[in-house]
């Protein structure tokens, strides 16, 4: 069992940066590939990034590639999300998850879910 909770939202001006923490518990949780994914009102909840806990390796969506960086931190048990350039389209509510697959951008294949942080940024 993987447990998640996500915190480091916030309203930022475009242009602004935040980091998004996840902390993550669970006997086997470094087993897991980590996400990260985001739902804007209105629109269906869309892959942002990934990261393989035992290798780090990464992906990106396309959309956000070379402004959003994701990391882990293997003492602290935490996933993080980086977000720089902030632009109001990026407005949603992030979440992490965690799935047993080793290449997926789906959300129907990640297990475990947090309870979201909400991004707003302003023009």
């Amino acid at each position: 069992q993987v447990q998640l909770v996500e915190s480091g939202g916030g309203l930022v001006q475009a242009g602004g940066s935040l980091r998004l923490s996840c902390a993550a518990s669970g006997r086997t949780f470094r087993g897991y590939v980590m996400g990260w994914f985001r739902q804007a009102p209105g629109k269906e909840r869309e892959f942002v990034a990934r990261i393989t806990w035992s290798t780090g390796i990464t992906y990106y969506a396309d959309s956000v590639k070379g402004r959003f960086t994701i990391s882990r931190d293997s003492v602290k048990n935490t996933v993080y999300l980086q977000i720089d350039s902030l632009k109001p389209e990026d407005t949603a509510v992030y979440y992490c998850a965690a799935s047993g697959r080793s290449y997926s951008t789906a959300v129907s294949d990640y297990n475990y879910w947090g309870q979201g942080t909400q991004v707003t940024v302003s023009s």
